[in-house]
C-alpha cells in the first residue's frame, strides 16, 4: 500500500505542496538516517544544550552524545536491513565547534566517531572552516567517507584543492543514488575559509550538478545541505530534478510529534516542475537522528515521504566501546571543566531563538563581561554577536566547562575606535538578517537601541541608538568617535560586521580569552549572580 503524506507548511512557497500517490509499476524504498549540526557534543547534553552534569546523568535528564547516536544507528541499521529496507545514513554539516572536544582535539575526535558510527557522506558546514582551510583538510586525511560541497570552489587552495567533490553516485538496493551538496554563501563571513576559497551561488550550482547526474541516468537525487531551512525551501522551488533534500545550518526540529518543532517532518515544498520535495532536518547537538523513508516510483518520483526525527533520550542505551573512548578522551579535559568560577541565581538564558532575535539574559552577561573588562580604556560600547554565544548555562554553580560550552570559539577581546555613524552602521548590519535567525544580531553594553523589522534591511531599521555616557544615556552622536570593544571575530569583519574591520582605528585584537573574561566577570561578582534584561535593545513595529 503506498503511503501519502499530507502536511502544512512553513511558508508560501510550500503552499498547497502535498505528496500523492501516483501510479507506478514498481516501487523503490529508501531510508534516510541523518544528523545535522553536532557541534562537538561528543558527550551527552542537557535541556539547555550544554554538556550534561554527573547530577542530571544519574537523574536520567541527558539526551545525545556521540555514544547514543552509533547505538541507534545501528539498531535501526540492523532492523532495517533484516527487513530487507536501503539504508543510507548522511551527516548535513558542522561537526566542528561548540565543546572542550574540538578546541583540544580539533577535528580528531570527530573524524574518529563518525568512522565509528558509519556514515555514507557528510556535508561540508561552514564551521567546518573554524580553523582555515588547514583544519578541514587535516579532517580530510582522518576520514573515508566522502565529504561534499559543489559551491564551494577550492581550486586555489592547495590544502583542499580536488578533495572535495560537489557529487557522488552510491549504490542501495540495485539503484544508483545520486548526492548533491552545497555550503552556505555566506560562509566567508560566518567562518574563516581564507582568501583562496570562493563561494558560488548554490542554485547555480545545482542546477548544473543535477543535469548531469540525470545524464548518467541517475533519477533518484538528494541535496545533503548546509544552508539553513529558509534556504533549502528555495532551493526546493527553484531547481528542478531534486527528490529530496536533508539539511542543517539552522539547527531546526521538524517533528509531527514534538510541541516545540518549527514544522512537519517532511517539510514539503513544490518544484519548478510541479513535483514535491519533501524537506527533513533534525534539530541539533545530537540530541535527536532522523529517519525517513522515501519510496520512489520506477520513473524515479517521490510517491511518499514519511518519518520521524528520533528522540535520544536516556531510552536509548550508549554504545559501551565508544563510551569508553569517550571517557578516555574527556579524562585530560576533566579538571578544567570542573572548575567553579561562581553561581547564578537563575538559568541564564543563551538560547539559540533568544540571542539571534532579542535581548537576551546571556548576551547582558557576555556584553557586560566584556565592557567591564576594558572600562578604564576608554571603552564606552561592547558589541558581542548572538551566533557567539551557543548555550544557557543552569542556575546554580557555573563550572569553567559551561563557559567554555557558551564560548567555545577562543575570541579574544578586541578593542578599537568607531566613529558613531560606523556604529550605526554596524547595527544597522545586526538587525539585517534577523528573520532568517542569523547570529550576527548585536548584543550590547554600555549602548542600547530601539529597531524595526518593519523597514528592510539596510534601510534604516535602527530606530534609536543611545550611549551611557556618566551614567546617563545619551544619543549617539555620528560625529564623535567612541571606544568599542568586540571580539577579533567581529572585528575582522565577521557575520557581516565589515565596518569594524575598515573603519577600526587603534584596534588591539589580542585581548585576553572572551571565555576568561566571562569567568572572570562572574568570579568577582561574589555572590551568585542574577541574570536581568533591562530594555536596552527594544523592538517595535
Amino acid at each position: 500500500m503506498k503511503r501519502i503524506f499530507l502536511g502544512s507548511c512553513l511558508a508560501a512557497l510550500a503552499a498547497s505542496a502535498t505528496l500523492a500517490p501516483q501510479a507506478a509499476w514498481a516501487e523503490y524504498a529508501l531510508t534516510i538516517l541523518h544528523i545535522n549540526d553536532l557541534h562537538s557534543r561528543i558527550e551527552p547534553i542537557n535541556k539547555y544544550d550544554s554538556t550534561c552534569s554527573a547530577e542530571e546523568d544519574t537523574k536520567g535528564e541527558c539526551f545525545g552524545g556521540v555514544a547514543r547516536i552509533k547505538s541507534k544507528i545501528d539498531e535501526r541499521r540492523k532492523a532495517l536491513g533484516e527487513a530487507g529496507r536501503n539504508v543510507l545514513t548522511l551527516d548535513a554539516g558542522d561537526q566542528f565547534q561548540g565543546s572542550l572536544f574540538y578546541s583540544t582535539y580539533k577535528g580528531k575526535a570527530a573524524a574518529e566517531f563518525m568512522e565509528a558510527i558509519g556514515f555514507d557522506a557528510m556535508a561540508v558546514g561552514n564551521h567546518e572552516f573554524d580553523d582555515g582551510p588547514q583544519g578541514l583538510a587535516g579532517f580530510l586525511d582522518l576520514v573515508n567517507f566522502p565529504v561534499l560541497s559543489g559551491n564551494v570552489d577550492v581550486e586555489n587552495e592547495p590544502t583542499l584543492k580536488g578533495r572535495i567533490p560537489g557529487a557522488i553516485i552510491l549504490e542501495r538496493g540495485g539503484q544508483k543514488i545520486g548526492i548533491v551538496s552545497v555550503l552556505a554563501e555566506d560562509t566567508v563571513e560566518t567562518s574563516s575559509p581564507g582568501k583562496n576559497v570562493r563561494f558560488l551561488t548554490a542554485e547555480d550550482y545545482l542546477k548544473g550538478a543535477v543535469e548531469g547526474l540525470e545524464a548518467a541516468g541517475v533519477d533518484k537525487i538528494i541535496a545533503l545541505t548546509h544552508m539553513g531551512l529558509p534556504r533549502d525551501m528555495q532551493i526546493a522551488s527553484r531547481v528542478p530534478g531534486i527528490d529530496v533534500i536533508v539539511g542543517g545550518h539552522s539547527h531546526t526540529l521538524l517533528s509531527n510529534t514534538a510541541e516545540n518543532a518549527a514544522g512537519p517532518y517532511p517539510v514539503v515544498v513544490q518544484n519548478p516542475a510541479g513535483k514535491q520535495v519533501p524537506i527533513v532536518q533534525a534539530y541539533a547537538y545530537g540530541k535527536y537522528v532522523g529517519e525517513v523513508e522515501v519510496v520512489f516510483d520506477d520513473d524515479g518520483n517521490v510517491v511518499s515521504a514519511v518519518g520521524e526525527p528520533i528522540l535520544l533520550d536516556a531510552s536509548v542505551p550508549a554504545d559501551k566501546a565508544v563510551a569508553a573512548r569517550v571517557t578516555e578522551l574527556a579524562g585530560p579535559l576533566e579538571e578544567l571543566k570542573a572548575q567553579v568560577v561562581g553561581s547564578t541565581s537563575a538559568t541564564i538564558d543563551g538560547s539559540r531563538d533568544s540571542c539571534r532575535a532579542r535581548e537576551c539574559e546571556m548576551g547582558n552577561l557576555v556584553a557586560d563581561a566584556m565592557l567591564d573588562r576594558v572600562k578604564d580604556q576608554g571603552i564606552q560600547i561592547a558589541i558581542q554577536n548572538g551566533g557567539g554565544l551557543r548555550a544557557s548555562i543552569e542556575g546554580g554553580e557555573v563550572t569553567m566547562g559551561e563557559v567554555l560550552t557558551v564560548l567555545p570559539f577562543q575570541n579574544t577581546l578586541s578593542t578599537f575606535q568607531l566613529k558613531g555613524a560606523d556604529v550605526l552602521a554596524a547595527l544597522e548590519n545586526g538587525v539585517s538578517q534577523v528573520e532568517e535567525g542569523a547570529g550576527r544580531f548585536p548584543q550590547v553594553a554600555g549602548l542600547r537601541y530601539t529597531w524595526t523589522r518593519a523597514k528592510k534591511p539596510g534601510e534604516g531599521r535602527i530606530i534609536k541608538a543611545e550611549v551611557n555616557e556618566g551614567g546617563t544615556f545619551v544619543p549617539l552622536d555620528p560625529e564623535k568617535v567612541y571606544g568599542v570593544v568586540s571580539n577579533n571575530y567581529m572585528r575582522g569583519g565577521g557575520d557581516g560586521y565589515k565596518i569594524f574591520a575598515t573603519a577600526g582605528l587603534n584596534a588591539y585584537d589580542y585581548g585576553p580569552g572572551l571565555e576568561q573574561v566571562v569567568a572572570d566577570y562572574i568570579a568577582e561578582l561574589g555572590g551568585a549572580y542574577k541574570p536581568y534584561l533591562d530594555e536596552r535593545v527594544r523592538e517595535v513595529e
